[in-house]
């Protein structure tokens, strides 16, 4: 039966008495939230033959927990009475409650059966959506946040290429990637619709921020990587609809009502009075362009404080200067803004990055070696070949933009030594990208700790062999020699050191973290199929890690869950 809700509801930005609710229509139409005594609408906008709406609910209790419904022109259509789901409900935040938050990073949208589950592993997102529904202990989160490939618009299912043969010649360029905004607006849906994942992202509010698979890989690794992407036939068309399709389905829902009274093109969607549904496609495509031409015309980065925490999340994929001249992974306007909210005077402060700030120590020197050489230390010819390496094996993460990531350095070491106010008990960067999980800790005698805690893939592992070669590359020979070929190149040591205090971990994963009375918990959670039942996984603790201030006991770490399960999966070969 053909319904008038498209995709969604999502619970996108909640705070203590308002939340947004994003949904997609089939047509024209007005869409009604209602819960408890009050109901909140909005008229859908257009975009390239799709309709969207962002429905602000405000004027509620601070702590309440509400049941909701969606309606589209009068008829109700979520929750679904066949749903088997809980009701969705709005839950907006607790004054005073501890920031309790899942993360994670890259998710492939292939089906959740035997084959699927084979070849890309247990969705760890659809597996805690299970548990969530379960009834069981598993306490909610306030939030949780996508760091990064969210979509694949270069690497896509069987399921997207039947859909892009359908309508074009796929032996032309591009190909299998993705080409245009209906194109990118399939992908969505099949990256959402599971009716797992879609009732959990219909109840839990969620923060996003971009890679370079939403886009392409190596989105903006270097000015020649994008030269030779503007020579292309269709990379502008590419470039204009991934961008335009992420404000609209990734970060609308991350603004707040604040945020989006300053926002030129929502501004246009609440002016709107006429009676024909405004039609945003142009003004989005030029807005696309324009983002891309000049990154500094648009900001994706944002902030939020949670009580005694704050939560940075940095674009490092948009605000690049490519410039060899001027070489950055923030731009002057979007460091400036970082260096902003890089403050004290909170218990903890939570910077979400998608790529690590700190790779392993011995990719780090790696990177920053080919940097260096990339640019011309060895000479020209050593240049192109640098250049050759640095897109063959994703050498563009913080330690191959030397500029920026001393700054960032700087400031996190300034913050941790309360020179930018009372330094908190700890600095988190949380990130993900690439495709195993680990922690690493600066090597510090006083002040805040400095942790860095990545979580990747919800679903997308690496093969066997990747893995085994990424594990001697992060970990073996690459520290020693990493650390003399960057040396050799004249680049600056790091202002600090660090190292790893667990892990990695190659399974798909979705990590969690909490304010506890004795500082920061960090746990990993996996899915697990039992007795052949690949549609409902159970949650499995991989590892546990708490980060207890300096005033508190020494940090302790959990991993029998990861044990357990390899020993078990070892039985089954």
């Amino acid at each position: 039966m053909t319904t008038s809700l498209v995709l969604g509801p999502m619970m996108r930005y909640v705070d203590e008495t308002s939340a947004s609710i994003w949904v997609e229509t089939r047509s024209d139409s007005r869409v009604t939230v209602r819960a408890g005594q009050q109901s909140w609408a909005a008229r859908t906008f257009a975009v390239h033959g799709h309709h969207y709406a962002l429905v602000e609910a405000d004027g509620m209790e601070p702590g309440s927990v509400l049941p909701y419904t969606l309606d589209i022109d009068g008829e109700q259509v979520w929750p679904a009475p066949d749903s088997g789901f809980p009701p969705p409900v709005i839950a907006t935040l607790k004054p005073g409650k501890p920031l309790r938050m899942a993360y994670g990073s890259c998710r492939t949208s292939v089906p959740h059966d035997e084959t699927g589950n084979r070849t890309h592993g247990v969705d760890s997102l659809r597996a805690y959506a299970l548990a969530m529904a379960s009834g069981g202990d598993l306490p909610w989160p306030d939030l949780v946040a996508f760091l990064g490939d969210q979509v694949y618009a270069d690497l896509t299912s069987e399921q997207m290429q039947q859909f892009i043969r359908a309508r074009r010649d796929i032996s032309a360029p591009p190909g299998e990637e993705l080409r245009d905004y209906e194109e990118y607006a399939h992908l969505y849906n099949l990256a959402w619709s599971d009716p797992a994942n879609r009732w959990l992202l219909s109840t839990l509010p969620s923060a996003m921020i971009f890679d370079d698979h939403d886009i392409r890989d190596d989105w903006n690794a270097s000015l020649s990587w994008k030269r030779s992407m503007e020579a292309t036939s269709w990379w502008h068309e590419r470039i204009v609809s991934g961008l335009s399709s992420y404000w609209v389905y990734q970060h609308l829902g991350n603004l707040s009502p604040q945020d989006r009274l300053t926002d030129a093109i929502w501004q246009r969607i609440a002016r709107h009075r006429g009676e024909a549904e405004l039609d945003l496609s142009a003004e989005l495509d030029s807005f696309a362009e324009r983002a891309d031409r000049d990154p500094e015309s648009y900001r994706w980065s944002f902030c939020r404080d949670f009580g005694d925490t704050r939560l940075i999340v940095v674009d490092s994929r948009a605000a690049r200067n490519l410039d060899p001249e001027a070489r950055a992974l923030l731009d002057d306007e979007e460091m400036a803004w970082l260096d902003g909210r890089m403050r004290g005077g909170f218990r903890h402060l939570l910077v979400a990055t998608s790529l690590p700030f700190l790779l392993p120590m011995g990719l780090h020197h790696v990177e920053s070696w080919n940097e260096a050489v990339s640019e011309g230390a060895w000479g020209k010819r050593a240049a192109r070949v640098g250049e050759k390496l640095r897109q063959a094996v994703d050498l563009e993460h913080w330690g191959a933009f030397q500029k920026s990531f001393q700054e960032v350095a700087v400031m996190t070491a300034e913050v941790a030594d309360g020179k930018r106010g009372p330094s908190p008990e700890t600095v988190t960067f949380l990130s993900g990208d690439v495709h195993f999980s680990y922690v690493a800790e600066v090597k510090r005698s006083s002040g805040s700790r400095i942790m860095q805690a990545v979580c990747s893939p919800i679903r997308n592992p690496l093969p066997r062999l990747m893995r085994y070669f990424g594990a001697a590359m992060a970990y073996g020979l690459a520290t020693p020699i990493g650390a003399l070929v960057a040396r050799s190149a004249r680049v600056p040591d790091p202002p600090f050191r660090w190292t790893r205090v667990e892990g990695p971990w190659f399974n798909n994963n979705l990590a969690s973290l909490e304010i506890v009375p004795e500082g920061l918990k960090l746990w990993w959670q996996t899915g697990v199929v039992e007795d052949g039942d690949d549609l409902h996984p159970r949650l499995e603790t991989v590892a546990s890690f708490t980060v207890a201030s300096r005033r508190e006991s020494r940090s302790r770490f959990s991993g029998r869950g990861f044990d357990r399960l390899n020993q078990r999966r070892a039985a089954r070969s």
